[in-house]
């Protein structure tokens, strides 16, 4: 689960004012707002990448406000992706667990993951020799390696064509629904709000303007 409260994070002129949300456990909530809305200052707080100064975050049950990023149970897909260039597709995966001081677990891990992610043919693969997709589908592995409480996805399929990201999209629900992980997404593209979420939530310079909760019959079929 995802709880803010009254959350305030300052970013040069621009605030995040008093912002109270609460994701419930197990659901894909998807965060949309024009450009400078706060979208990505609220996903960098999140992951503990620019500090908090008021209110709180609770992350899969503990207050992580003050946690460093490591420490926070998330996993973190960055719109850029961030591959490690020199890694093939099985170090990026077994690095995420190594950091977390879980190596011995690796081998089982990138298993599950690879069958997860149809990740087979692309293990021995370095980043530069991946499709937008298969690029995608990597470094979303790479965040769920350590088994993360809640998954943090900012613009993850802004770089993929259409017929890519239709793909994509499968993959998240699949994800999504086998793994229970608490999603939070952010994006631009109404269609992909309607395409994936349990939860819509609309930003609007630096505040809350709408909390949505879908029913299934609301939601595309997925």
């Amino acid at each position: 689960m995802i709880a803010v409260t009254g959350l305030c994070v300052k970013s040069g002129d621009f605030e995040l004012r008093d912002l109270t949300l609460e994701v419930p456990p197990g659901r894909y909530a998807v965060l949309m707002g024009r450009t400078g809305s706060g979208k990505s200052t609220l996903l960098e707080a999140l992951c503990g990448l620019r500090p908090v100064h008021a209110g709180s975050i609770v992350l899969g049950g503990r207050d992580v406000t003050r946690l460093p990023p490591a420490h926070r149970g998330i996993g973190y897909v960055p719109q850029d992706r961030a591959l490690f260039s020199h890694m093939t597709v099985r170090r990026q995966l077994e690095f995420a667990l190594a950091v977390r001081g879980r190596a011995a677990a690796a081998a089982g891990r990138v298993a599950e993951l690879t069958d997860l992610l149809d990740l087979g043919p692309l293990l021995d693969r370095l980043p530069a020799g991946l499709s937008g997709g298969e690029a995608q589908r990597v470094t979303l592995g790479r965040a769920l390696a350590a088994e993360p409480a809640v998954l943090l996805l900012d613009e993850p399929l802004s770089a993929l064509d259409d017929e890519s990201w239709a793909s994509a999209c499968d993959v998240l629900t699949r994800v999504q629904r086998t793994t229970r992980v608490t999603v939070l997404h952010v994006t631009h593209r109404h269609e992909e709000s309607r395409r994936l979420a349990d939860v819509a939530i609309e930003l609007h310079a630096g505040r809350l303007t709408a909390t949505i909760p879908r029913s299934p019959q609301e939601a595309l079929p997925r």
